[in-house]
């Protein structure tokens, strides 16, 4: 029997695991606990795939991941993918470096940080951030545009539309397809970067932007205050219009933060993103990058059960789960290394534990530290 091209089957398989991954969200009891992990580059390359054929063949990273999905049906929420290779080659993309064109093809992407805005620029971002991008953050960045006017920069636009409208329609069949042939819900749709992240990630850099905490705070304060409603624009832009899946949130500078600079820099733009989202209605998955001990105390102060947190292999999620696992689920447990150079046996101890003090009361979902590897040992995932 065919239901809007699912069967019957798919079809009670996507609503069980969907609805069991929105449960432990909201922090309301499941029948077990959810393998739901956000980032899953195993699933890419469980079936032979190296990395540059997952960024440049769609249709053999369908396959890969179609190939997991029936070899692990226990799996709640299948990864969704950040990169697509021609779409960066079309406009000469120098923020990334790819596997098979820069990088062996057996290795992941790697972002490429440089300072893309200088330090007497700040004033120009926070007055007219479009015209900043324009005239001089996207030369920088944009191999194709490097010449502001141009023939050729026209066309960098023209052709990174029309490989925008490749990707979307690549990720739609993909979305599809999971869904109606092996009943697969995303963990997420949607993304955006905590504000200081976006100034600190793609414009000044680490070392530029923890300098700039020092020698300009006022304008760091400004410039995130500027970037805070193009942050959940963009979120809001990309989210599922139907609200089943939280939107995604990578957290990648604010462990090189002491907590004063944290309180002083990166929580106030970033909660006010996330509680535009929450009250839009949706929910937010918060990868807690290294060790947010210092930090995660504050998602107590957003609304109970409105934000997922992975939490990264340095931290400690039965710390996690005394301190914020009354009001937010958590997510993690499982280190990296464990999946790669661990036993079987090992896992099972590890996954019994982790299934005894976290599970109780609800919203604990098991996962590695906010991934499973791309190196996982086949017998380790299965042992999980």
């Amino acid at each position: 029997l065919e239901v809007r091209g699912m069967t019957e089957n798919s079809k009670a398989l996507f609503e069980e695991r969907l609805g069991r991954y929105q449960a432990a969200i909201a922090l309301e009891p499941t029948d077990r606990v959810p393998i739901a992990t956000g980032s899953n580059s195993f699933a890419e390359v469980y079936s032979g795939n190296n990395h540059q054929e997952t960024i440049y063949d769609a249709e053999k990273w369908l396959e890969a991941e179609l190939a997991f999905c029936r070899a692990f049906p226990e799996v709640d929420v299948l990864r969704n993918n950040r990169v697509w290779g021609p779409l960066y080659d079309a406009i000469d993309l120098k923020t990334y470096r790819l596997p098979g064109r820069d990088l062996p093809s057996q290795s992941p992407f790697q972002f490429v940080e440089k300072e893309y805005m200088l330090a007497d620029e700040y004033d120009w971002l926070i007055k007219n951030p479009l015209e900043f991008m324009f005239d001089k953050w996207l030369p920088r960045i944009i191999g194709e545009f490097r010449e502001k006017g141009s023939i050729r920069s026209y066309m960098a636009f023209l052709k990174g539309g029309m490989a925008q409208a490749l990707v979307a329609q690549i990720m739609k069949n993909r979305s599809l397809r999971l869904q109606e042939e092996v009943g697969m819900p995303q963990p997420m749709t949607g993304a955006f970067l905590a504000p200081f992240d976006a100034l600190a990630d793609a414009l000044r850099g680490l070392t530029g932007s923890l300098t700039d905490t020092y020698r300009q705070p006022e304008k760091v304060i400004a410039a995130c205050d500027v970037l805070t409603l193009e942050m959940a624009n963009f979120a809001l832009a990309t989210a599922d219009p139907f609200r089943r899946y939280p939107i995604f949130v990578p957290t990648h500078k604010a462990t090189f933060l002491s907590p004063a600079q944290f309180d002083k820099f990166y929580w106030p733009s970033f909660k006010k993103t996330m509680e535009i989202l929450i009250e839009a209605g949706y929910k937010i998955r918060a990868y807690l990058e290294g060790n947010w001990g210092h930090h995660w105390h504050h998602f107590l102060e957003l609304p109970k059960g409105t934000v997922l947190c992975d939490i990264d292999n340095q931290g400690d999620i039965f710390k996690a789960k005394r301190e914020i696992g009354h009001h937010q689920c958590i997510s993690g447990g499982i280190q990296a290394s464990q999946f790669i150079i661990g036993t079987p046996e090992e896992m099972r101890e590890r996954v019994k534990v982790l299934c005894d003090k976290l599970a109780p009361g609800g919203g604990y979902i098991i996962n590695g530290g906010c991934n499973f590897p791309h190196d996982t040992k086949k017998e380790n995932f299965r042992a999980m």
